[in-house]
């Protein structure tokens, strides 16, 4: 970045936080502020309103912060096509991922990613798929990778893979001794739900509407932010979920969950979306068909154990 005061500012800027900013950055809070109070010192006014720790762009601020999503986007674009001018893959590549695919399946691709192209600077955020899908409408992000459907015809998607959904319980669970569990089985025992606004609960519920079980009669216990805290609580004993298949290997492999498909079967895809009018770089181009080559390999290549 040709004003690294510009860049920071735009960070604590979009974060309403000179915290958040230094962790986004990985810089220290006083460095964080000292940038930002050299930029208000060039322009010989202040930036942010700072009350009851809380801050807000001044008008000023707001001006600024206007202009620099513009010189950064442009910033961007310039670093992109010099390096397509020479053959040299580099840049930025601001990504969004669900929680469910950040957590178990993106390290492995950024990772490989990296070594691959190593001047490439890749910077994730995670949230759950309605944030991710926010991010790209607001150009946050230059690319997410979601659970479930898109709906906003604005954007764009390229499906990436299809991802099995299971029942996970206890290992001694009286689904134990099922083939397979109907939705109308779950409804026989409580039920722990992930978040509103996460893919894994948007796709269970419309698949409950298409199987016609009404989703009002799930006993649902608990409503929990991530694939974490919903095995922790089903190996707890504190009901059933329906979650990835991906999500649970391990626990299948050390007996601590069983897992069953439904019947019907449930799947469904990760999808990369983006703006469609919005510049594609080489780097994103690259960076799409690289993810989709991987994900399609890694998730046909598990090896699926449902006993425990």
């Amino acid at each position: 970045m040709a004003d690294r005061r510009l860049q920071v500012f735009h960070t604590v800027a979009k974060l309403l936080s000179f915290t958040k900013a230094a962790d986004t950055l990985h810089m220290t809070q006083p460095a964080v502020t000292f940038q930002v109070k050299q930029l208000e010192e060039q322009f010989n006014t202040r930036l942010f309103d700072r009350t009851h720790n809380r801050i807000s762009l001044t008008e000023a601020g707001m001006v600024v912060y206007e202009y620099s999503e513009r010189i950064i986007s442009l910033y961007t674009e310039m670093s992109n096509r010099v390096g397509e001018m020479t053959g040299d893959l580099r840049g930025y590549l601001l990504i969004g991922a669900s929680t469910t695919i950040a957590e178990y399946m993106l390290p492995r691709v950024l990772g490989d990613f990296k070594m691959k192209y190593p001047d490439v600077q890749v910077r994730l955020h995670v949230g759950n798929t309605d944030k991710i899908v926010h991010m790209i409408e607001d150009n946050s992000i230059d690319l997410g990778l979601v659970e479930g459907l898109i709906t906003n015809k604005s954007l764009a998607t390229l499906k990436c893979c299809m991802d099995s959904m299971v029942v996970i319980a206890e290992p001694d669970h009286p689904l134990g001794a099922h083939e397979s569990v109907t939705a109308q089985e779950l409804l026989d025992y409580p039920f722990v739900s992930r978040e509103e606004g996460s893919g894994t609960r948007e796709v269970t519920m419309e698949y409950l509407h298409q199987v016609g079980v009404d989703a009002n009669d799930l006993h649902i216990t608990m409503e929990l932010g991530s694939p974490e805290a919903v095995k922790g609580a089903v190996e707890g004993g504190l009901g059933v979920a329906i979650v990835s298949e991906t999500t649970v290997l391990k626990e299948l492999a050390l007996g601590t969950l069983l897992a069953r498909p439904l019947n019907p079967p449930l799947a469904r895809p990760y999808s990369f979306v983006y703006q469609k009018q919005k510049f594609r770089s080489l780097v994103m181009d690259e960076f799409l068909e690289f993810a989709k080559d991987r994900c399609s390999r890694d998730i046909l290549s598990v090896p699926v154990r449902r006993e425990c």
